[in-house]
């Protein structure tokens, strides 16, 4: 039988490239979408043998029920993406507490609890992959994003320590920080910030989901076998 992976945020961006590229890989997917049914459930079209589960990451009820669905069809999760995630942008004394309680919600605790959800799983069986995805400004912090980097920087921590905590299970857990990605997230940047930005990238360029989901791959696969606790930029060597 093929692995099996539950990618959450399935449904655009980065989500819907890691579900191509796993697929090409042989994984079986379990796409996770939260309202973008339409684009879920095309994507099943292009992923024959896959599914589609639905769900709000930021509640663990939802998390924990889109896991059982998983696992009640395949019987098994091998590779987890933690991948759904909303951006903000705005002066911090702007910020009210629904907005920080939001973007923590989605950004950290729903990678918390996709986490605490397959674990169970994993350990029994002695091992699987946990890829999440952060930011490069978890790493660096970026202004009037203060809020958005707390929280990728919160799901760095989590997967450090996370990694300590169940290798001794044979789980891996390990981190994608993606820089500047031509993705809707992206989208208010507005052109002249774009450029700004791909001139400071020392490949002169911005990047492409595809080549964030490429990197998810090598860290959920046994391509990584000996790889856990890390993080993985990938930003085209920005560093800001």
């Amino acid at each position: 039988m093929s692995k099996i992976a539950l990618i959450t945020g399935a449904s655009g961006g980065i989500g819907v490239s890691c579900a191509r590229v796993l697929y090409e890989n042989g994984v079986t997917v379990a796409i996770g979408y939260h309202t973008n049914e339409q684009v879920a459930h095309s994507l099943l079209q292009e992923l024959p043998g896959c599914i589609a589960v639905q769900g709000d990451v930021s509640r663990s009820g939802d998390v924990n029920r889109m896991v059982d669905t998983v696992l009640e069809r395949f019987g098994k999760i091998d590779i987890l993406i933690n991948n759904a995630g909303i951006a903000h942008q705005g002066l911090l004394t702007d910020l009210s507490d629904e907005d920080w309680a939001r973007i923590c919600g989605i950004n950290l605790s729903g990678t918390l609890y996709g986490c605490r959800a397959v674990l169970p799983h994993m350990v029994a069986r002695g091992g699987g992959s946990i890829v999440n995805v952060s930011s490069m400004w978890g790493i660096c912090g970026a202004s009037c994003e203060a809020a958005y980097s707390a929280a990728k920087a919160g799901v760095i921590g989590l997967t450090k320590a996370l990694a300590q905590e169940v290798g001794p299970a044979g789980v891996r857990v390990n981190c994608v920080a993606p820089g500047v990605i031509d993705t809707e997230m992206n989208a208010a940047l507005t052109p002249e910030d774009k450029t700004a930005l791909a001139d400071q990238t020392p490949l002169g360029r911005t990047g492409n989901p595809t080549e964030v989901a490429r990197a998810v791959w090598y860290l959920a696969s046994e391509d990584s076998s000996f790889v856990t606790g890390q993080v993985l930029s990938v930003n085209g060597g920005l560093v800001i």
